[in-house]
């Protein structure tokens, strides 16, 4: 697994969105004030607290520590306090302010998270982290053809990274370009077979669609299990879009790649479970969860 896709100053849909919830705009951000003083009605703050270096004296590798140590408890504000206190003392900028621009997304300031990543391109045009996160904040407010300008400019500078094709390829099909989002996924995979499943699974992402792009979204990977030879998985897929409502009868007609597939009696099955689970009012897309990873290259 490359080092951008270890690094939470690299951001990665599935796990941003994991971490923002699905629910973007609804939720009113808090001022500083008001995030800070809840984070300090924690009990956990008292005993961290006392052990945090002093930003007058400390090392700028000392500072970030505690900023990170702080981020990960979710003392949020603070560890902004410590990046900003290690950026003045000479901390290396674009990395701090990536750093930084991640953490004002957790406190759901995308406005901040967006000028701090403009911050760190315009200091360095060759940083593929900043370039990806610019990409994320297109995509969270659907603005798919930035992010995805945004995401190639990144992969052209970090050739390695699977995480900057896999954020493409979901603002690809968010765009209804599905034969080119497949390509960045497969390349993804190709780059880190196991790097989807880092986050989880595509849950997070599919949980964001509407129920018709749900079933397409599930449609899409069953075509791409098909081109990996994974048979088993291309049928569970095609279960979950016909589940959700595709018509995948016909998509598999005007589809050559599912020639062998068009007369396959269990198709047949797949397609008579899901009218009756439907004619009972079953909600597939909202309640069978997320599904499985994609699959690891074949060698």
């Amino acid at each position: 697994m490359g080092h951008a896709a270890r690094s939470f100053s690299s951001l990665s849909i599935l796990a941003i969105l994991l971490l923002l919830g699905t629910n973007l705009s609804g939720q009113k951000a808090l001022t500083h004030e008001e995030a800070r003083a809840l984070d300090h009605q924690n009990p956990v703050w008292d005993s961290i607290r006392p052990h945090l270096p002093d930003p007058a004296s400390a090392s700028t590798e000392r500072l970030e520590s505690a900023a990170d140590i702080l981020r990960a408890r979710r003392f949020f504000e603070d560890a902004m306090d410590f990046y900003g206190y290690a950026l003045g003392r000479g901390g290396e900028p674009v990395h701090l302010l990536n750093k930084m621009g991640v953490t004002e997304m957790e406190l759901r300031d995308m406005n901040a998270a967006r000028s701090l990543f403009q911050r760190a391109v315009k200091i360095n045009k060759k940083s593929p982290e900043a370039w990806n996160n610019l990409g994320v904040i297109e995509y969270l407010n659907r603005r798919y053809d930035r992010a995805i300008g945004n995401y190639k400019r990144a992969s052209k500078l970090d050739r390695t990274s699977a995480t900057y094709h896999s954020n493409m390829g979901t603002a690809l099909f968010e765009r209804k370009d599905f034969d080119q989002a497949r390509k960045e996924f497969d390349t993804a995979l190709k780059l880190d077979p196991e790097m989807l499943q880092h986050h989880s699974t595509l849950g997070v992402t599919t949980r964001m669609l509407s129920p018709e792009d749900h079933a397409r979204y599930c449609f899409e990977l069953a075509r791409l299990y098909l081109q990996r030879g994974d048979e088993p998985m291309m049928m569970h897929y095609l279960t979950s879009a016909s589940e959700a409502g595709f018509d995948i009868l016909s998509a598999m007609n005007s589809d050559q790649m599912f020639a062998p597939y068009r007369k396959d009696p269990r198709i047949l099955v797949i397609v008579k479970n899901a009218k009756e689970l439907r004619s009972k009012g079953t909600n597939i897309a909202e309640g069978s969860g997320p599904p499985p990873p994609l699959p690891p290259e074949k060698h």
